[in-house]
Parts: C-alpha cells; structure tokens; sequence
C-alpha cells in the first residue's frame, strides 16, 4: 500500500489551489492562511482523515461534505458561511472545533451560523469547541446528542448555559486534542 502524505500549504500567495498528484494518497491537511478563492478542491481528497484550515475562504462548508473519512477537523475562521448543515454527514468526526479569530474572541465578535443542529448528527465525536462561533439565539447544542463527547470548550456562549451543558453532560472543559498528521 503506498505511503499516506500530509499536505501542507502555509501561507500561500497564489488565488488558485494546487493541483495535488495523487489526491487519494493524503490522509492530512493544514491550509493556514492562504491566498486561495476557494478551497472547493479539497472535496477531492476523499481520504483525508486529519483536516485544519484557518482563513476558510468559501460561501459554504459544502466541499468538506465529500470527506466521509475525516476523524479530525478543525476550521478557524469562516465569515462567509452561515450553515454548519455540510458538516452533519461526518459521520467519523471524533473531533470537531470551529472558532473565530483569536482577535475577535477577545473583542467580543462572533462568527455567527444559522444553527449548531447539524453538529449533533455527529454520533462518533468525543471532542467539541465552538470558540466565538454561535447561532442567533446563543444557545449550546443539546449535551443528549453526544453519547461519546469527553470534553467540550464554548466561549461567547451565557456561563449558565455553559455551566449547565457540563453538569448534564459530566464532560471536562478541556481542549481538543491537537491535530495528529500523516508522514510527509
């Protein structure tokens, strides 16, 4: 079986993602920061199993719904999108994390989604984070919907609520663990 490849792009000036050779072969991916107008191919790399981007450029999560074989995925920063509903049918996601800049977490914005609903479709998650990442109303997704979650982090959510989520659910405010990437 031939060796699995991670696929690194850091910070990539060029408009158009790369044309990758063997796209079954990559079982990881870290798109930090790049130029690019859409991350639309990625929906190719079907095997992809560890995904992490920071600066998601697209209207829609809807290229991410091809990846069946995602365990891993982390997306930091999405301001053009407004629905998670892509994102239900990851029925391997183990860990999940969707935030805001750093910056706007501190300042008090939010990236805010139509509704967290289609997270609970995830049966296999163990780990959550919705860092300045809310719908309208601010309100958790039902801690019923996860039977495996061991450990969640909110923020921008009312303490009650939050306080609340983990008492019901008896899972640690603990980070998700980093993500773990195939060999280069």
């Amino acid at each position: 079986m031939p060796q699995s490849q991670h696929l690194e792009l850091v910070r990539q000036k060029a408009k158009d993602f790369p044309f990758v050779e063997e796209p079954l072969r990559v079982r990881s991916a870290r798109v930090w920061y790049c130029g690019y107008k859409s991350l639309a191919p990625l929906a190719a790399l079907t095997n992809l199993e560890t995904l992490v981007i920071a600066g998601y450029p697209d209207g829609s999560l809807a290229p991410l719904y091809a990846l069946n074989n995602l365990r891993f995925l982390r997306v930091i920063h999405f301001p053009h999108v407004t629905d998670l509903s892509p994102v239900a049918g990851l029925n391997n996601l183990v860990t999940l994390s969707l935030a805001s800049l750093p910056s706007w977490d501190a300042s008090g914005k939010v990236l805010t989604v139509a509704s967290l609903a289609p997270i609970e479709h995830l049966a296999a998650l163990e780990h959550l984070e919705l860092l300045g990442v809310c719908s309208p109303d601010r309100k958790l997704p039902s801690c019923t919907a996860f039977r495996h979650l061991h450990s969640a982090r909110f923020s921008k959510f009312p303490e009650a609520q939050v306080q609340a989520f983990y008492q019901a659910s008896g899972v640690s405010n603990a980070h998700a663990p980093e993500a773990i990437y195939a060999a280069a």
